[in-house]
């Protein structure tokens, strides 16, 4: 059984190639535009159907994106051509995170029960700044669920100060308050 390259592997790749050809920016919009386009079932169910030959694949490439560095064009060619189309969203991923390291940004996830306003996200944008000295590029999500509060995610670092959070410590010091009187 052939063994399978990840996106992880092409994004490393293409990324050298665009640091050493000045183009990390380029390449990064390129990327970005190809898995916005992507993400359109119909076009990505083309590009992946077995019956339509990769002739007409690669014109429909060639047509779809036209002002797209060549070099880019050819990696989503080579990936359609190995049957790896749905690998794109995930070496744009991984591209943009080589890119974020390249640039000393990080990224940051921040999940509140109700919609931020821009003052509140760079509030947050500061603090996590300062907390890591990294320049830092925030993302939002709403979920209703953790009632109050927000969640910082910063790499693989969570900081909890919901709601929901706080509950569930409270929660679980009066079992364990409950449970040490009754012993």
């Amino acid at each position: 059984m052939a063994k399978r390259v990840s996106g992880k592997r092409y994004a490393q790749a293409i990324f050298q190639l665009a640091v050493q050809q000045d183009q990390v920016d380029q390449w990064a919009g390129d990327l970005d535009s190809i898995s916005q386009v992507l993400q359109d079932e119909e076009f990505s169910s083309f590009l992946e159907h077995a019956k339509v030959p990769l002739a007409e694949k690669n014109r429909s490439i060639e047509a779809v994106f036209p002002d797209t560095n060549p070099l880019v064009k050819n990696l989503v060619a080579l990936l359609i051509s190995r049957g790896s189309a749905k690998l794109i969203r995930d070496v744009h991923l991984g591209y943009s995170q080589l890119v974020d390291e390249y640039r000393g940004r990080q990224r940051v996830e921040v999940t509140s029960a109700v919609t931020l306003d821009a003052a509140e996200v760079e509030r947050i944008s500061r603090f996590v700044s300062e907390l890591i000295q990294k320049e830092v590029v925030v993302s939002t999500e709403v979920d209703e669920t953790i009632l109050g509060g927000v969640i910082i995610q910063v790499g693989d670092q969570l900081l909890d100060g919901s709601v929901r959070s706080r509950l569930e410590g409270l929660r679980r010091q009066v079992r364990s308050d409950v449970t040490a009187r009754a012993a």
